[in-house]
């Protein structure tokens, strides 16, 4: 069972208390690449050494034409350190923008893979559209830490440490003047710098809520249609794209701040070096090929400093992107958090295994539940940090059996808790208290993929994957052949919908299934579940969108395939169930009969008001 306190870090931080990467997470992203960073640093070196060269040799040409001397091979070697100088420059910087996405890609794949592994109860209290963003538009922040940042830093400190060598040697006076203009500058973007990063941090959240907005209404489209309800969502999505736009503008603000000083300080640094200099040369203290060689080291100098301010800010962003990533990455899987809940030491490797003789197929004792959610939004704005995390009481001790081979009926009215059994047999969630069984062993000590390997679950809304027709079906049999997908579908009916489009299996049903009815959709679903045969079927409400003669169709395909198999379906219509060998009921969260059709008309005041309603009794 989980403990408030655990629960509480699965909750949504608060913008206050928002998630913050350090450079020590950042690392692992960029030295996953190390052997072509070795390389990009090595064109780095050979690049800054070709480029220090270039000042000695125009100094020495100086030289050579005031002394009226031939040039021999200077200019041409000047010519090829120029090329090779541009060459290796290309190439780093090929590599650098490879490394950049495979950067992006390692992140993307650790993320997808995190978040397809998340507790359910994470998606209750999440925005899909802000994961969504966060495996978008966060990520390809990191890109910029090698295109932009580090390595690039590590190679213009070559040069500019070499450039500040060759300039203390020509002229120490002049290199002191220079120093304190780039001191200055180094000053100001560290101090500016400083707010970049929550900048972007609030600004990666604003579009976050931008992509869950848009999510929000895209996927309700025809609702928000039918509802009038079109400008309202376009005046709420707008404000949420201009919310991004602001915090957009606060950081381009700060960069727009940050980037001028490295061509403001490099101006500086050139007309006291210009003026002073010239100074100098006029005095007899240097030599005008010393200046010459001096103002290039300058240039020399600078670039490398306007490398770092922009690895500074690039880092920032990156570090701001991380640190929503890390939020995600941090989050336990199902299966970590099995560690801290399973009830045994052993896992048992597969259902059948753990299967006791004579044990029910599943077993409720006493089972305890409640949904996670948030609180008021006044408690997740609290000062405190991240929201109160409050639990919704669903199930209160609920208890039966379902005898192997059976077909059980769970009936009830709305609200009553029918789905949420399902759910807490499929371990979508885990129970607040009392066991689940499975062949008499407690699920919590059962794999998850060896105890769904066992079930066969069809939910209420029965949904649809955008795909093909096949691409539905083999997702819970992906071994299955055409004959058997073609056998199936026609099983439950759907031999038209093969019919109707000459692609067959591989026609498509478009966002959802939207290209299927509500009641095509939902025998899809069957079918889907069908064809991967389970021992246990567990069916929700999974005729309600079928006519009369496709609902009887249905049930003789399920008669069919229910032999020899345990079957629990929940159920509105009691028609549907009344022939079933058990059939309990339940009311707010509590089990309050349980036995036949007839039993429970004659007993169970509940089930008597629901059969006179449906003309049953």
């Amino acid at each position: 069972m989980s403990s408030p306190s655990r629960t509480r870090s699965f909750g949504r931080r608060s913008a206050e208390s928002g998630p913050r990467a350090s450079l020590r997470e950042l690392l692992p992203y960029v030295f996953e690449h190390r052997t072509v960073l070795v390389v990009v640093l090595i064109l780095g070196v050979l690049g800054s050494a070709a480029a220090l060269a270039q000042p000695v040799l125009v100094s020495s040409v100086i030289s050579v034409v005031q002394a009226g001397e031939p040039l021999g091979g200077l200019v041409w070697l000047l010519v090829v350190l120029v090329v090779l100088s541009g060459l290796l420059g290309g190439y780093q910087h090929y590599l650098l923008q490879r490394t950049g996405e495979g950067v992006v890609l390692s992140s993307r794949k650790r993320l997808i893979a995190r978040l397809l592994r998340l507790p359910i109860g994470e998606f209750d209290t999440r925005r899909v559209g802000d994961l969504v963003s966060r495996v978008g538009s966060d990520t390809t922040l990191l890109r910029a830490v090698l295109t932009q940042g580090v390595v690039e830093s590590v190679g213009g400190t070559i040069t500019f440490v070499g450039a500040l060598i060759a300039m203390a040697i020509l002229d120490p006076v002049l290199l002191l003047l220079t120093l304190l203009v780039v001191a200055v500058a180094i000053v100001t973007v560290v101090t500016l710098s400083a707010r970049i990063r929550p900048a972007v941090l609030e600004g990666q959240k604003k579009v976050g809520d931008l992509a869950a907005a848009v999510e929000r209404a895209i996927s309700a489209i025809r609702t928000v249609r039918a509802a009038g309800a079109t400008e309202r969502e376009v005046a709420a999505i707008t404000a949420e794209a201009e919310g991004a736009w602001r915090q957009g503008i606060r950081v381009a603000r700060i960069s727009a701040l940050i980037v001028p000083i490295a061509s403001v300080a490099m101006q500086v640094a050139f007309l006291v070096v210009l003026g002073v200099g010239g100074y100098r040369v006029a005095s007899g203290a240097l030599s005008v090929a010393n200046l010459v060689a001096f103002i290039l080291f300058l240039f020399m100098m600078i670039m490398p400093l306007g490398q770092f301010f922009g690895a500074v800010n690039a880092v920032n962003q990156a570090l701001g992107a991380l640190g929503r990533i890390q939020e995600v990455l941090s989050l336990p899987t199902e299966t970590e958090r099995d560690r801290e809940i399973a009830p045994i030491a052993v896992i048992v490797g597969a259902a059948n295994e753990a299967v006791h003789p004579g044990a029910p197929a599943i077993e409720l004792a006493d089972v305890r539940f409640g949904y996670v959610t948030l609180a008021d939004q006044e408690r997740v704005d609290a000062p405190q940090g991240g929201p109160e995390i409050v639990r919704q009481p669903v199930l209160h001790g609920v208890s039966f059996a379902v005898p192997r081979g059976s077909r059980t009926a769970i009936v009830g009215p709305s609200g009553a808790g029918k789905s949420t059994i399902l759910s807490l047999i499929e371990r979508f969630y885990d129970p607040d208290s009392g066991v689940i069984r499975l062949g008499g062993v407690d699920i919590r000590g059962l794999r998850r993929e060896a105890l769904r390997a066992q079930i066969g679950y069809v939910e209420q809304d029965a949904p649809v994957l955008a795909g093909s027709l096949r691409d539905n079906l083999l997702l819970a049999a992906p071994e299955a052949t055409e004959e058997q997908c073609v056998d199936v579908l026609r099983r439950v009916n759907l031999a038209e919908v093969l019919e109707r489009d000459p692609a067959g299996l591989d026609a498509q049903v478009g966002e959802d299934g939207i290209m299927l009815s509500g009641g095509e959709r939902q025998r899809l679903a069957i079918a889907r579940t069908l064809l991967a045969a389970p021992p246990i079927l567990l069916l929700d409400e999974s005729t309600s969108s079928l006519d009369g003669v496709n609902e009887q169709r249905m049930r003789e395909a399920i008669d069919a395939v229910a032999e020899n198999r345990t079957l629990i379906v929940i159920a509105h219509r009691l028609s549907t169930v009344v022939d079933s060998d058990q059939i309990v009921v339940l009311d707010h969260g509590r089990v309050v009969g349980a036995g036949t059709h007839s039993d429970l008309v004659r007993t169970v005041p509940v089930y008597r008001e629901l059969a006179k309603h449906q003309l049953l009794v």
